[in-house]
């Protein structure tokens, strides 16, 4: 019985041990082995629909293991993002391997100006990108009431942004690479591109740049002909103006004041015949 006993006992103390020794070996506390980073460190922001801010999201496995990681992002006020998660998978590697993601950062017209932030957080790992809100840009008399209102097209080929050609940006030398817009079928016309206008505006003149620079000019690679079309309430386009025949890169279109909610341009040819291509449209009243 001694001997028995002694046996259970040396079995159950040895089980004890083997309970007490497993959730340490198990224990699943948050890892910190992942690093984040933006570019930029800080963002401003105007409440206009074209003028996204920008913000690169980067993370980096510092461990010995591969693994999955999330990001999450939480704004403050009333700040609208594109994403409020990145998620991947993030190999261990030498030297490491950063893996990055875009996300927009928009406001609403009336956000008051002022300073908000987004907050962000993968494990314990917490980052902060403090988004400055600026003034709305000024559009009295004389000002260009297409900056940075919302456009829209018949279609936009991959390599362009939709508000490529309602930034302020008119140089013919960046237009495949920082600003523009170029229809996304080749060869097919008419194509179309939209701006509506932040309320009712009386317009009489709009300047369109097409594409003109040395290694595409104007003649065989920029707009031919296209109509200037505007709409009022009632929801009907109505041709202001028309331009045939155009091997310019800059070319200005005046017509009657109308008062109009949105801007359209008709796109009826491309020099060579192959796409539909605006650098900056630029409205005035």
């Amino acid at each position: 019985m001694t001997l028995r006993w002694q046996s259970a006992v040396a079995l159950g103390a040895a089980a004890a041990a083997t309970v007490i020794a497993l959730p340490e070996a198990t224990s699943s506390r948050p890892r910190t082995d992942v690093q984040i980073s933006t570019q930029p460190q800080q963002l401003s922001v105007v409440g206009l629909p074209c003028f996204p801010g920008n913000l690169t999201l980067t993370m980096t496995n510092t461990g010995a293991e591969d693994r999955y990681a999330d990001l999450t992002l939480d704004p403050s006020g009333p700040l609208q993002l594109s994403r409020e998660l990145f998620s991947s998978w993030l190999p261990a590697v030498d030297p490491d391997q950063p893996v990055s993601a875009p996300v927009e950062v928009r406001v609403p017209r009336d956000t008051p100006p002022g300073q908000y932030s987004i907050d962000l957080e993968v494990d314990r790992s917490k980052l902060t990108v403090p988004v400055t809100v600026n003034p709305l840009p000024s559009k009295g008399p004389g000002s260009n009431v297409a900056l940075g209102e919302q456009a829209s097209a018949s279609s936009t080929h991959g390599n362009f942004a939709l508000c490529g050609a309602v930034d302020g940006n008119k140089d013919s030398e960046q237009w495949d690479t920082l600003t523009g817009w170029n229809d996304g079928t080749r060869a097919v016309f008419p194509d179309t591109y939209d701006v509506a206008l932040a309320e009712p505006t009386t317009i009489d003149r709009v300047e369109l740049y097409t594409l003109d620079s040395i290694r595409w000019p104007a003649t065989t690679n920029g707009l031919r002909d296209w109509d200037v079309q505007v709409r009022s309430g009632s929801g009907a386009w109505q041709t202001a103006a028309q331009v045939r025949g155009n091997t310019l890169g800059h070319v200005t279109t005046t017509f009657a004041p109308v008062q109009a909610d949105a801007v359209r341009i008709l796109c009826l040819a491309g020099n060579g015949n192959t796409y539909s291509r605006i650098v900056e449209l630029e409205v005035y009243g």
